[in-house]
C-alpha cells in the first residue's frame, strides 16, 4: 500500500519561495531547480522551479489566480495566527483569508505565496 510521503509545490523564483516558507518554520536542502524540508512525522516539503517541471511534463501555471492545493500550518495558538498572517504578507504573500473566529472552532486564515498556492494557518480557540 502506497504511503503519502511527499507535498511537492510548484513555483516561479526558489529563493523568494524558500525565504517564504521559511517563516511557516521549514528548513530546505536542495537546489534553485529542487529542494525539500522535512516537517514533523517526516513528511516532506517539496520545492520544484516551473522550468524545472515543464522539462518534463506539459505542466502550465494555473490562471484566474485560482490555487488547487493548500498546505495547512497548524500554530501554537491564535496570535500565532494573526501573527504568521501579518509576517507572510510583508514578505510578499497574498492575504486571501485574513484571521477569524471560525465557527468550527478555530483561528483560521488563508495567504497565498507568490505564486498563488494556498497557505492556511489555524490554531484550535480557547475554550
Amino acid at each position: 500500500m502506497p504511503g503519502l510521503d511527499a507535498i511537492g509545490v510548484i513555483v516561479s523564483d526558489m529563493a523568494r519561495a524558500i525565504d517564504f516558507y521559511r517563516k511557516l518554520g521549514l528548513e530546505f536542502e536542495g537546489d534553485d531547480v529542487h529542494t525539500e524540508a522535512t516537517g514533523p512525522g517526516g513528511l516532506r516539503v517539496m520545492l520544484d522551479s516551473e522550468a524545472s517541471v515543464m522539462s518534463f511534463s506539459d505542466w502550465k501555471p494555473p490562471t484566474g489566480g485560482n490555487s488547487r492545493t493548500a498546505l495547512a500550518f497548524l500554530c501554537d495558538g491564535a496570535a500565532d495566527v494573526d501573527r504568521l498572517f501579518e509576517e507572510l504578507v510583508e514578505a510578499g504573500g497574498r492575504g486571501h483569508l485574513p484571521p477569524f473566529d471560525a465557527p468550527w472552532g478555530q483561528r483560521y486564515a488563508t495567504v497565498h505565496d507568490q505564486d498563488g498556492n494556498a497557505v492556511d494557518l489555524f490554531a484550535p480557540l480557547e475554550r
